[in-house]
C-alpha cells in the first residue's frame, strides 16, 4: 500500500506517535490517516482470513472485541483533531484486489485533501472577517472617544 501511494505521488510519514493510535500512513497535507488492519485481528465480518479458533475460543471473541472497541476510540479521537481515518483491510491488499483497493483509497485521499482544504479557506475567511470587524469597532470607539472630549 505504501509503495503503491508514493509511486501516486502522495508522501506521508509512518506511525506518527503524535498521533492516537499511532496511524500507519499519515498524510498531513491531506489531513488523513490510513490503517492497515489485519482481518483476524480486528474481525473482519463475511471475510475468509477472519476464523475464530476452534480453542479458547471465548478468549479470541474477547481479544478481537477489545481490538474493535479501541480501534473505534482511536478513530474518535483522530476525527475529534479534525483528520479523516481510512481503513484497508489485509484481503483487499491481496494481488486481486490491490490495483483496486489503491484506486479507492487515492481517490478518498484527494477527496478528504479538498474538503480540509475547503475548511482551511473558510475559517481563514472568518478569522479575517472578525479581524476586519474588530478594527472598525475600535476605530469607530476611538472616534467617539475623541468626539466626548471634543465636547
Amino acid at each position: 500500500m505504501r509503495l503503491c501511494l508514493w509511486r501516486q505521488g502522495f508522501r506521508y510519514k509512518i506511525n506518527d506517535k503524535r498521533l492516537p493510535g499511532r496511524p500507519d500512513i499519515v498524510l498531513p497535507k491531506y489531513r488523513t490517516v490510513i490503517f492497515v488492519h489485519g482481518c483476524f485481528w480486528h474481525g473482519h465480518k463475511d471475510c475468509k482470513y477472519y476464523t475464530i479458533p476452534k480453542t479458547n475460543t471465548e478468549f479470541w471473541l474477547a481479544k478481537v472485541a477489545r481490538n474493535q472497541e479501541r480501534d473505534q476510540e482511536v478513530w474518535r479521537k483522530l476525527e475529534a483533531k479534525g483528520w479523516s481515518v481510512i481503513i484497508v483491510w489485509e484481503c483487499q491488499l491481496k494481488k486481486a484486489n490491490l490495483e483496486k483497493t489503491v484506486d479507492i483509497v487515492s481517490a478518498a485521499i484527494i477527496r478528504n485533501g479538498d474538503v480540509y482544504h475547503i475548511a482551511q479557506e473558510e475559517r481563514k475567511k472568518a478569522r479575517e472577517e472578525y479581524r476586519r470587524e474588530r478594527r472598525e469597532r475600535k476605530e469607530r470607539e476611538q472616534s467617539l472617544l475623541e468626539e466626548v472630549k471634543s465636547l
